[in-house]
C-alpha cells in the first residue's frame, strides 16, 4: 500500500507534468500507476487517504467451510494420496465418485496450511544459479578448454583432441592428441601453453566442463602452482563453454576433415597441426572484425583495421552517392565476456584472480 505522503508527491509530479503540456495518461505511466488510480487518489484536487484496508469485506458466498477444508487436508494426507500432488489427487477422487474441491482450491488449502511442498521421493526441481561471468580485455586473461573425439580407423575407436583457446583473440594457445582422457595429460598441456604464452603467475582464468580430466587432482594442483583461477560449467549445462564448442565445430566442418577417420594417432596430430596453423594465421574470424587470431593476440589487428577504415573512407569520398549511411565498422573488437549473464556485476579479470 502506498502511503499518503507518497501519493501527494506523485499527484504533485503529475499535475506539474500536465501543466507543462504532458498528457495525464503518459504522466501516470511514467510513475507506474493508472489513470483510474489517480482519480481514486484525488477528489476536488485534494489527495484522499486510502481507506480500502479498513473497509469490511464480506466472505465470498462460495467459500469452503472449515469442515470442507479439513476434508481436503484429510484426503491429501491419507496414505493413498500422501505422495501425490493435487493434479493427481483430484482426478483419482473423481474416479471414486468424490468431489471435494477444485484443483486450485487443493493447492490453495495446502499452501495456507504450510503443506505446499514437493511430494513423493523424487528430488524437487533445482534452480541453478547463473554461471560466473569473466571479462577478457587482453590476451591471456581468460582461456577455455575441452576434449573432443577424433574418429579412429575403425568404428568405436577414437583419439582425443585436447584444445585450449584464448577467448579474447580466439587463438588456439595449446593442443594435443592422445589416445585417452587423463588429468595428467591435461595438466601437462596447460603447463606447455602457459610457458609458450609467457603468462606464468599472471591473472588467468581457465574455464572447462565438469569432466573428470578437468577436475582431477593433478589438474587442480597444476593450476594452483601456475596461479590459474579455475572456472567450471554448471552441471549438465552445455552452453557454459561456448568458445570451445564453437571451435570444435569449426574444426570438424573443415573440408579436409576425414569423415572416415584417422588411420593413426600421427595422422590425427599432423592434421591438427595443419588446422591450428591455418586457424591462427590465416582464418579471418568474424567475431574479431575479420582479422586472424594471431594478429589480434599480438595487437597487430589495429593497424589492419585502421587501413580498412581509411580505404572505406576514401571510397565514400570518391562516390558519396553510393553510401546511404556510415561506412562499415572497422573499429577493433572490444572486451569479450565468458557467459555474460552477470555482465554488469562481473569483476575485471585482474580483480577476480
Amino acid at each position: 500500500m502506498i502511503s499518503t505522503p507518497h501519493r501527494q508527491t506523485a499527484v504533485v509530479l503529475i499535475n506539474d507534468a500536465i501543466t507543462a503540456g504532458a498528457r495525464r495518461s503518459k504522466a501516470c505511466f511514467e510513475l507506474e500507476i493508472s489513470d483510474r488510480t489517480l482519480r481514486r487518489w484525488t477528489k476536488d484536487g485534494q489527495v484522499q487517504p486510502d481507506l480500502r484496508p479498513l473497509v469490511p469485506r464480506p466472505a465470498p458466498a462460495n467459500k469452503l467451510s472449515a469442515a470442507e477444508r479439513a476434508g481436503v487436508l484429510e484426503a491429501c494426507n491419507s496414505p493413498e494420496f500422501s505422495s501425490l500432488p493435487p493434479c493427481q489427487i483430484v482426478p483419482k477422487l473423481a474416479d471414486q465418485g468424490r468431489y471435494l474441491a477444485s484443483e486450485s482450491s487443493f493447492y490453495r488449502i495446502l499452501r495456507a496450511d504450510g503443506q505446499q511442498q514437493h511430494r513423493g521421493r523424487a528430488k524437487p526441481p533445482v534452480r541453478r544459479k547463473p554461471p560466473t561471468s569473466y571479462r577478457a580485455s587482453a590476451p591471456c586473461e581468460v582461456w577455455t578448454w575441452d576434449i573432443t573425439w577424433m574418429p579412429g580407423p575403425v568404428a568405436g575407436m577414437f583419439f582425443y583432441l585436447y584444445l585450449i583457446v584464448d577467448i579474447f583473440s580466439r587463438k588456439i594457445v595449446g593442443w594435443e592428441v592422445h589416445e585417452r582422457e587423463s588429468a595428467d595429460l591435461a595438466a601437462a598441456l596447460i603447463r606447455q601453453a602457459v610457458l609458450a604464452e609467457g603468462c606464468f603467475m599472471q591473472p588467468l582464468v581457465l574455464h572447462a566442463d565438469n569432466g573428470s580430466p578437468m577436475k582431477g587432482a593433478t589438474m587442480k594442483t597444476t593450476m594452483e602452482k601456475l596461479g590459474i583461477t579455475a572456472s567450471y560449467s554448471r552441471p549438465r549445462v552445455s552452453n557454459d563453454n561456448p568458445f570451445s564448442e564453437a571451435l570444435f565445430r569449426t574444426c570438424k566442418y573443415r573440408p579436409d576433415w576425414p569423415t572416415k577417420g584417422f588411420a593413426t594417432k600421427a595422422d590425427a596430430q599432423a592434421w591438427m597441426k595443419s588446422f591450428a596453423s591455418w586457424y591462427n594465421g590465416e582464418h579471418l574470424h568474424s567475431a574479431i572484425r575479420f582479422v586472424t587470431p594471431n594478429a589480434r593476440h599480438a595487437g597487430h589487428d589495429r593497424a589492419t583495421l585502421a587501413n580498412r577504415a581509411s580505404l572505406y573512407a576514401n571510397a565514400r569520398a570518391q562516390n558519396p552517392q553510393r553510401w546511404s549511411g556510415r561506412t562499415r565498422n572497422w573499429q577493433p573488437a572490444g572486451p569479450v565476456w565468458l557467459n555474460p549473464e552477470n555482465e554488469i556485476s562481473a569483476p575485471e579479470i585482474r580483480d577476480a584472480a
